[in-house]
């Protein structure tokens, strides 16, 4: 693992393979690890770099609340340290909302983005409740409570009880997260505005990807433009994480992608 020190923060980054680069941002509670069955597909023919987001994994996780911005400009302040002019990026669940608010601000930087299981709408009244309960089960249970409450909802029901391998994987993940880092990120979830205006705005070619049994976000709240330059797909029986339920599927879907917008 290769790490950068980003405006002071200590970023570090998963890199595979050679080619036009793409980065791939993990969601909430995870790590560049999220990518482990999707990344040797798309690297045969991409540069894939998958960072740790800040508070994640082997990224440093600085105490207080973040913003959504300041992830977004770990991100930049990667690029420009690896001297990458333009990438492709792809942004699951929290992954996705660092991806918008890159896509808002630094736009020329993009040949394209993709919100894979994410979605341009703020959190709800009650979904801000949600993120200050998880704070409170953060600091008075442990992280390892959290994760464990946590990820079986990530799955759609029948991967739960068919690979629960899988389940046990994405765990192992989370316990990783400090602490910290979670309660952290979890006020900048909490925090983030609504961002349509910026899928609806853009003429960037757009991939946004759903599952069809994604209790997390679910399909109405990522499929929310219609037009030429967005390309939107549902995948059949996966819950929020695709990447490991369907990582087949989702890498073909990619590359589809990818092959449109690096033609």
């Amino acid at each position: 693992m290769e790490k950068v020190n980003c405006d002071g923060n200590i970023i570090c980054y998963v890199e595979q393979g050679q080619g036009e680069p793409i980065v791939l941002l993990h969601g909430y509670c995870g790590s560049s690890e999220y990518w482990e069955k999707v990344a040797p597909i798309l690297s045969a023919k991409y540069r894939c770099i998958m960072p740790d987001l800040r508070g994640h994994g082997r990224s440093d996780a600085p105490m207080g609340a973040y913003t959504i911005e300041q992830m977004a400009d770990d991100l930049l302040n990667l690029l420009d340290e690896l001297n990458i002019p333009k990438v492709t990026l792809l942004g699951h669940s929290l992954g996705g909302y660092i991806t918008l608010s890159f896509a808002q601000r630094y736009a020329s930087r993009l040949d394209g983005f993709s919100l894979i299981h994410s979605t341009t709408y703020p959190d709800s009244d009650e979904g801000k409740e949600k993120r200050m309960n998880a704070v409170s089960t953060i600091q008075n249970e442990g992280i390892t409570a959290f994760v464990d409450s946590l990820v079986p909802n990530l799955f759609a029901p029948d991967h739960v009880l068919s690979s629960p391998e899988l389940v046990e994987r994405v765990k192992e993940i989370g316990y990783k997260t400090p602490p910290q880092g979670a309660s952290g990120v979890a006020m900048a979830m909490r925090e983030r505005p609504d961002r349509r205006d910026v899928l609806s705005a853009t003429v960037l070619p757009v991939l946004l990807v759903a599952g069809e049994q994604d209790g997390v976000i679910t399909p109405d709240k990522i499929f929310t433009v219609d037009h030429p330059n967005v390309t939107q797909v549902t995948i059949a029986g996966a819950g929020h994480m695709s990447m490991l339920e369907t990582p087949e599927e989702l890498a073909d879907i990619i590359m589809s992608y990818l092959e449109k917008v690096k033609s």
